[in-house]
């Protein structure tokens, strides 16, 4: 980061020794902007430095996903080439939808609600796997009776940095949730095993959407008994849903926007974010204070805010069934502690246009949105434990648009696709595998 400081002064040092162009044009405009860029660009290289533990911009850079070592991980579920492709391939295989309570087994996957064309979110307000049909646009077929969450799917990107999953921070092991929840439930056991977020998430997900009997029927498809004894060790009996779980989680671990533009700035070519962006990159790390909250690689943080945004019972979308009081209370609804009430976990910010349903009940339908809502400071839900820092941000509309820039393209990693096995060991369509889906996705 130094080195693009330096070397854009000195361009600017030598444009500005130039003297009368060929053509007898006055280079002063062409210096002046160059010049401001230079000034933009060691204004966010400060504020960065500003912001990182050690004074080091790199700090907010991410690793490439092939860099399994330099990835966050747990030691009670290491990173390996072979498990990170064994999960790939589980997390959008269709055939481990074995549980369907709707008669549609084999129709879903875990990226039918965090799928890479939406940014590993699931484009829809209420995401919905066993019960839906269609691609992109999913329509929920059966009501209640499908596999329909109370509150909006986040997405599975960027999850290495986070060490509790969920809105209310329930899956994970460590930072206080050890004392939480009653133990004889199986995502409590397995939080106080050490198990990190991620990793508990997956492992219960599986049981929760409907795929528990999954890894065990896949086992005799193509390449999945290679490789789980590759991961697992040979004998048998190692396709579970719990080292299923692992698998999946592993590869979530490498799902990582780290082609975004900003991430391409900070590894060092000051070409890859327009002005526009660089400008409201200074907003999020200056004036906007967003990275009190947002910070690091994803910048997420395991912090835990109310900002007094509405559920999903009062978005735009029509749900099915309701919101629980529970789901309601956020990060209180876990704990039942009173002081955690209404609070919901800081997310992370990449490829945020890719999905355009925002706040934890979906009840905004663009970044514009969300940022005039954080800029203005009024509640839609005031209440007791409201975070001191939901205040009037007094940002110009100019700095605004900006920072609307930022979010929108600077930190959009247009090609997730990477991410997307080119085909399944069962031969079936990913994300989805309905009828519908498959002539969306021209699987048929």
């Amino acid at each position: 980061m130094r080195e693009i400081k330096y070397l854009l002064l000195v361009a600017v040092g030598y444009l500005g020794g130039c003297g009368p162009t060929v053509d007898g044009s006055d280079p002063t405009e062409e210096v002046a902007g160059t010049s401001e860029l230079a000034m933009l660009e060691s204004e966010l290289e400060d504020l960065l430095a500003s912001h990182a533990p050690d004074g080091d911009p790199g700090y907010f850079a991410m690793p490439l996903s092939s860099q399994l070592s330099a990835i966050p991980q747990s030691p009670l579920n290491p990173l390996t080439p072979q498990k990170v492709q064994l999960g790939k391939l589980l997390y959008h295989e269709t055939a481990m939808a074995q549980d369907s309570t709707t008669g549609n087994n084999e129709t879903y996957s875990c990226a039918s609600c965090h799928f890479a064309q939406a940014g590993f979110q699931a484009n829809r307000a209420q995401g919905v796997a066993d019960g839906g049909s269609g691609f992109f646009n999913r329509v929920n077929n059966e009501g209640t009776a499908a596999d329909v969450q109370p509150i909006r799917s986040p997405t599975s990107m960027n999850t290495a940095y986070q060490e509790l999953m969920l809105w209310n921070g329930q899956f994970g092991g460590g930072l206080g949730n050890d004392q939480f929840g009653d133990p004889s439930v199986d995502f409590v056991q397995l939080n106080a095993s050490g198990l990190p977020g991620l990793e508990v998430q997956a492992i219960k997900g599986l049981a929760v959407h409907r795929m528990a009997s999954g890894a065990g029927v896949v086992e005799g498809l193509g390449a999945y008994q290679g490789l789980f004894d590759a991961v697992f060790g040979p004998g048998g009996g190692n396709a579970t849903r719990h080292n299923a779980g692992l698998a999946i989680a592993a590869f979530e671990r490498t799902v990582l926007a780290n082609q975004a533009p900003f991430q391409r700035w900070l590894r060092g070519n000051p070409g890859a974010m327009s002005e526009a962006e660089r400008r409201g990159a200074v907003v999020f790390f200056g004036d906007g204070g967003c990275v009190s909250c947002h910070t690091g690689p994803a910048l997420s943080s395991m912090t835990f805010h109310s900002l007094g945004m509405g559920d999903l019972d009062e978005s735009a979308e029509v749900i099915a069934g309701g919101v629980p009081d529970g789901t309601r209370r956020g990060r209180g609804g876990f704990t039942n502690n009173p002081d955690d009430d209404y609070k919901f976990k800081t997310p992370q910010l990449y490829n945020l246009a890719a999905s355009p349903f925002y706040g934890h009940g979906a009840t905004f339908s663009s970044i514009a949105e969300v940022v005039e809502y954080k800029n203005d400071g009024v509640a839609d839900k005031p209440n007791a434990n409201l975070a001191s820092e939901f205040a009037a941000l007094n940002l110009t509309q100019d700095q605004q648009d900006d920072l609307v820039a930022f979010l929108t393209t600077g930190l959009y990693d247009a090609n997730l696709d990477r991410y997307v096995p080119a085909s399944l060991p069962s031969g079936l369509c990913t994300p989805h595998n309905d009828p519908v889906s498959r002539a969306d996705l021209g699987c048929d």
